[in-house]
């Protein structure tokens, strides 16, 4: 079967090639004989992928389309959809990785063969790897992983029983997450299912979905909301090590993936997306041996596990909704500690929490700081108090999670067992952990100090106080009118005696650095004599690169975790590498000294030299990087010129919101090597001179920032 069907745009042909797409428009402009458009739209052409890898090889412009970007775009244009594509090469792989002579045998044939005797062989490996898991051709839903679906909210007593209670809208109920495709469906997925089992061979298969999932996810960022893989696994181990797991609101099973193994694990998930509850129940299913209960449906009007009673609950539920059920189930039974208002959603999400709890099960939850302080939840959160649930508020810094603006909450919660005889509640604020800049908090801090509390906390009912740290509160002190739970407003200040002397050291930093400033200014200018000032000849950076002078590369889109990634907005604020990217096989980009980084977003005329400090960053998304050969190119030469106004211009393109670089396109002058190094010194001390300024301004911001603290706490006196 040809994969004529896969469909690839001007930007997948540019990845494919490793160009800008301006140059794929120039390509189309100039060549009598590039692909006619198959598909999409008249601002956005979509292609055949068959064609253009080989108008491609035949121009020379790739020897090789590689397999993980061919397999990349057979799954983005599938005809059904890339999460369809997904799905079914996810239970290719789960088949490769548990029985791999059966996947060998079946797809020794034609294309129709491996497709008509795949559901058979998925059927063998998925039921009992995802229990309830829909078999071909068969219609009865009516069971979900053993148990009855929930069609409508549970009856209960009326909390007044006075009160008849109102019939319920009837929900949707909860589905299996996963159907196994029938041969029909399968046909036109067989040549990406033959590129995905030759990608696994290489990388593995659990490696292999990995990469095409984290790619997916990349590729559409604002439909899904993630837990990042350092938050995931705190609140796993917050919740210590439990037989059975459930997430009500799974997304993509980032924190059922985090949890602790164990012989006799067991993971239940839900999902009201039917896309994500089957991407979770395939990738923990390739992650763990642990079974897999997996459903699709509106957990709090269709909840698949009505008579779960797990060891943990952790989830990282919808922020914020006012469509959660408020009118449908006001007498449910779950709603033990009141009834959430229509804007308390989380609080409802708490109280399910708790109602899948075994007595004495914990649950994690991830939550905005507002639901700590709402007046319209002071009467839940109070109960939830007094009958020792509510265990730890953990105050994150900004940038945990999204929204990244916001220093979000964790929720620790017991199902009460025993009554407290003085119970109270530990308050952690982890907010001092915050980053500078857009790189992420500084996790190994943030977890020491989350679980080394908690542990004390949970072992003996109490902790040594930290102040602006942790602190165990008795719950008495918070019964007031607000019930305010918010660490930062309940935990005494820190400890500062020394305040004035570290601003001393501010202090005197930056007099320092300002003296270097001033010595590192750089002379008046002196013009050039008119007749000196004809026009040197020009290269550009695409025929450097044809010759060999330099190597350009592009960022990607995954590479191995806890590895630091340069990204843009490092390079255009100077910083150290921040970033991170979804965890995958992908091979990445890493940084050497004297690479030239550029970012192809944005406008701005920046072009950084990679030092000795950011060497073996991984490059970020939206930045090139040029590799000159020492012998050939100067790289603070290169660099400098790079950063030309004018250059910059005549290289960029302009859409109505955006700008973008094509880095083939940038300018420089043909020169010997010692007239190059003449002007790479000088480049050199320019960027040692505006580092200084941006160091100066660092500096005097911090000065200005602890004086106003200090003189507003008490610590500083006004003279």
């Amino acid at each position: 079967m040809q994969d004529n069907a896969t469909e690839v745009t001007a930007a997948g042909i540019a990845r494919l090639a490793g160009v800008g797409r301006a140059a794929v428009s120039n390509w189309r402009r100039r060549h009598a004989d590039f692909p006619r458009p198959v598909g999409g739209t008249e601002t956005s052409p979509a292609f055949a992928l068959a064609e253009v890898e080989e108008w491609l090889r035949r121009h020379r412009k790739l020897a090789e389309v590689p397999l993980k970007e061919r397999v990349w775009q057979q799954l983005a244009g599938h005809p059904d959809g890339p999460v369809t594509a997904l799905v079914h090469a996810g239970c290719a792989l789960l088949l490769i990785h548990e029985r791999p002579p059966v996947w060998l045998d079946i797809s020794s044939g034609t294309d129709e063969r491996l497709a008509a005797l795949l559901p058979t062989a998925l059927d063998e490996v998925l039921t009992p790897r995802v229990p309830g898991t829909a078999r071909p051709g068969r219609t009865d839903r009516s069971r979900v992983n053993g148990q009855p679906p929930v069609n409508t909210p549970p009856a209960a007593t009326p909390a007044n029983p006075a009160t008849p209670a109102t019939p319920a809208t009837p929900a949707t109920p909860a589905t299996p997450a996963l159907a196994i495709p029938t041969a029909p469906r399968l046909l036109p997925s067989v040549p990406l299912l033959r590129g995905v089992a030759e990608l696994a061979a290489d990388r593995g298969a659990r490696p292999t979905f990995e990469f095409l999932l984290g790619r997916h996810l990349d590729a559409n960022p604002r439909q899904y909301t993630l837990t990042p893989p350092d938050l995931a696994g705190l609140m796993a181990a917050l919740a210590g090590t439990p037989a059975t797991v459930l997430d009500p609101s799974c997304g993509t099973g980032a924190l059922l993936r985090a949890v602790a193994d164990r012989p006799d694990r067991r993971l239940h998930a839900q999902d009201s997306s039917p896309e994500l509850a089957a991407l979770t129940a395939l990738r923990l299913a390739l992650h763990t041996r642990a079974p897999v209960h997996a459903a699709a449906g509106d957990t709090l009007r269709a909840d698949a596990y009505p008579g779960l009673r797990a060891d943990a609950v952790l989830c990282h539920p919808p922020f914020n909704e006012r469509n959660w059920g408020h009118d449908d189930l006001a007498y449910d039974p779950r709603w033990e500690y009141g009834f959430p208002a229509r804007t308390e959603s989380e609080l409802a999400w708490v109280q399910h929490a708790l109602a899948r709890l075994r007595d004495g099960g914990t649950a994690v939850l991830l939550m905005p700081p507002a639901v700590a302080s709402r007046r319209s939840g002071r009467r839940i959160r109070a109960d939830l108090l007094r009958r020792g649930a509510l265990r730890a508020v953990v105050a994150l810094p900004a940038g945990a999670a999204p929204p990244y603006s916001v220093p979000l909450h964790l929720w620790v919660l017991r199902r009460p067992d025993r009554t407290h005889a003085q119970p109270e509640l530990l308050l952690v604020d982890a907010g001092r952990f915050t980053a500078e800049g857009r790189g992420g908090p500084d996790w190994p801090g943030v977890r020491e100090t989350v679980l080394d509390a908690w542990g004390a906390f949970d072992r003996d009912g109490g902790v040594e106080e930290r102040p602006g740290v942790a602190r165990s509160v008795p719950v008495i002190e918070l019964l007031d009118d607000d019930v305010d739970l918010t660490p930062a407003r309940r935990l005494p200040p820190p400890a500062d005696t020394d305040g004035a002397g570290r601003l001393a050291d501010v202090r005197a930093r930056l007099d320092e650095t300002l003296r270097l400033t001033a010595e590192l200014a750089p002379p008046p200018a002196e013009p050039v004599p008119s007749a000196a000032s004809g026009r040197l000849p020009l290269t550009t950076v695409g025929e450097l690169a044809r010759a060999g002078a330099l190597v350009m590369r592009t960022g990607g889109h995954g590479g191995r975790a806890r590895v630091p990634v340069l990204t843009d907005h490092d390079v255009l604020a100077g910083t150290a590498p921040s970033g991170t990217l979804p965890e995958s096989e992908e091979e990445p980009v890493l940084t050497e000294p004297g690479d030239v980084v550029l970012p192809v977003l944005g406008g701005g005329a920046v072009a950084r030299v990679v030092d000795e400090a950011t060497a073996g960053a991984v490059l970020g998304r939206n930045l090139v990087l040029l590799r000159p050969d020492p012998a050939a190119l100067d790289a603070w030469f290169l660099a400098g010129f790079l950063r030309g106004t004018a250059n910059h211009r005549q290289a960029s393109s302009y859409a109505s919101t955006a700008t973008r670089l094509d880095v083939r396109r940038l300018q420089l002058p043909r020169l010997a090597p010692d007239e190059q190094r003449r002007y790479g010194e000088r480049f050199r001390a320019l960027d040692a001179f505006e580092r200084a300024l941006r160091e100066a301004g660092r500096l005097g911001e911090q000065l200005v920032r602890g004086m106003y603290d200090g003189l507003t706490d008490g610590t500083i006196a006004p003279d």
